[in-house]
């Protein structure tokens, strides 16, 4: 019932009038407010962008990974010197840098699928976000009408005080020139003061559902509120049988946004189980690094010099002789390396191949595999569930609608047949023909026929409509 109550409002957001007095909201403009300020559409439309950002993500992961790493230390004690390698005990001060690269060159399509899931999931959360502003331009449009339906019952109401106060004042006339007796004027004195109730009661509850849609649409309670009223005749009706359950289901199946949402996260589920799959077998990458480094204890030889100097000495016959090598000795001096020297000399680069191969993983991969299956049979038996349930609706709403119809004629039928009774009863009684209690229930019966005829004629436009809501082409309206 409250679907179908909603549906039919979707009906007015584009009937209403294209220019409007500042101060009324037809259906479109209430709908339009609402989806600019509802915070759970907002929140959605976040979710659409982590969706938007993790695809984004996904694509980056298949490019190379660069990183650059710097480092500045002070040793002190028993170290490896980083440029010699040899073991010192002193102090320096260090540094290095290191540039390094890898990309991963095959792994079984994992990535890709990932990808392909992550771009569907896209899809899926932005068409969450267009289910979401359609159940809140429902769920607008539900109010907007039940507003529309009680200005009218509004209306009735204040047509049947203004004519039991005509009939009250009529009525004092004759029982003043002694026609009537009083009893006739304190029974319709009754009756007044009941429609004034009844009239009270129906402009509290227009204000009541005026506060339901201001709720809605995220408007401020205390500020002025006025609706437009469009006309319900001029919307025009498809014929039934146009709108044939079978031939509704299948439109909404292609066209409703849960069954694309539907439809989209089980393709993106599907994806993940070939990508959850991939990721348990080996991953061939290439690497690539770059590096240099600098202390300030590393030297370098600056100078050297040569000269002959005795390395001992021979006793020839009680004579001591120097003894002198047959090449000079040669003597070097040492001075630290520049920065920008030391880092060309330590410059050094590599490049290579890996293969990750994962043999035990406490079973997480295949886990995960598993998990990922599972997660297909759910949604497949989440888009069953939901199409038929969605099928079942449908059906509903055609019966709805062909009972509103019905119903609708009948009461079109009982205001004519009271209108006419009360005519006749208002002339007999103006002649004394008839008691007034016996005009009052007349009256009344005319009353309760007009609710119901303004009641079914909102009803059966709206049941007709939802079947052209669930066809997923939107409403026709002209």
């Amino acid at each position: 019932m409250k679907l179908t109550w909603t549906l039919f409002t979707i009906l007015v957001v584009f009937a209403a009038k294209p220019v409007l007095a500042q101060d009324k909201w037809d259906l479109k403009k209430s709908v339009e407010y609402a989806l600019a300020h509802n915070i759970s559409i907002r929140q959605q439309d976040i979710q659409a962008r982590y969706a938007a950002l993790t695809l984004k993500q996904g694509k980056l992961g298949q490019y190379p990974t660069a990183n650059f790493s710097g480092n500045l230390a002070l040793s002190s004690g028993r170290n490896q010197d980083p440029t010699t390698f040899s073991l010192i005990t002193t102090s320096y001060l260090s540094s290095g840098y290191n540039l390094q690269s890898s990309v991963s060159l095959f792994n079984w399509f994992s990535q890709r699928n990932n990808i392909a899931g992550y771009a569907l999931d896209e899809k899926a959360a932005n068409a969450q976000v267009e289910k979401l502003k359609n159940d809140l331009a429902l769920n607008v449009a539900n109010a907007y009408l039940n507003v529309l339906l009680t200005n009218e019952q509004a209306n009735i109401a204040a047509l049947q005080l203004k004519l039991s106060q005509n009939q009250l004042e009529n009525t004092r006339k004759l029982v003043n020139a002694g026609s009537l007796p009083e009893l006739s004027a304190s029974d319709l004195e009754s009756q007044v003061a009941k429609d004034s109730a009844n009239y009270i009661s129906a402009k509290a509850t227009v204000d009541q559902n005026i506060l339901f849609l201001k709720a809605f649409m995220n408007v401020d309670p205390a500020v002025p509120f006025e609706v437009d009223t469009p006309p319900i005749e001029k919307i025009p009706i498809d014929p039934i049988g146009t709108l044939q359950p079978d031939i509704v289901y299948q439109l909404a199946l292609a066209n409703l946004p849960q069954q694309k949402v539907n439809k989209l996260k089980l393709e993106a589920a599907q994806k993940y189980v070939q990508g959850a799959k991939g990721a348990m077998y080996p991953t061939i990458s290439a690497f690539g690094s770059l590096g240099a480094s600098y202390n300030n204890k590393a030297q370098e030889v600056t100078g050297s010099s040569s000269f002959v100097a005795p390395i001992g000495k021979v006793s020839v016959s009680g004579t001591n002789y120097d003894v002198f090598p047959n090449q000079p000795f040669t003597s070097y001096t040492y001075g630290k390396i520049g920065y920008f020297d030391q880092l060309n000399q330590n410059f050094r680069q590599s490049i290579g191949l890996s293969v990750n191969v994962p043999i035990l993983s406490g079973g997480s991969l295949r886990t995960q595999y598993e998990r990922s299956k599972l997660s297909v049979k759910n949604l497949e038996l989440q888009q069953e569930q939901d199409n038929f349930t969605l099928k079942q609706n449908i059906y509903q709403a055609y019966t709805a609608a062909v009972a509103a119809l019905q119903k609708f004629e009948a009461n079109k039928i009982t205001v004519t047949n009271t209108h006419k009774s009360f005519d006749y009863a208002t002339k007999r009684y103006n002649i004394g023909l008839l008691n007034t209690i016996d005009l009052i229930i007349t009256q009344n019966n005319y009353f309760t026929a007009q609710l119901n005829l303004v009641y079914s004629q909102f009803d059966y436009v709206f049941k007709m409509k939802v079947l052209e809501f669930y066809k997923g082409q939107g409403i026709k309206l002209q």
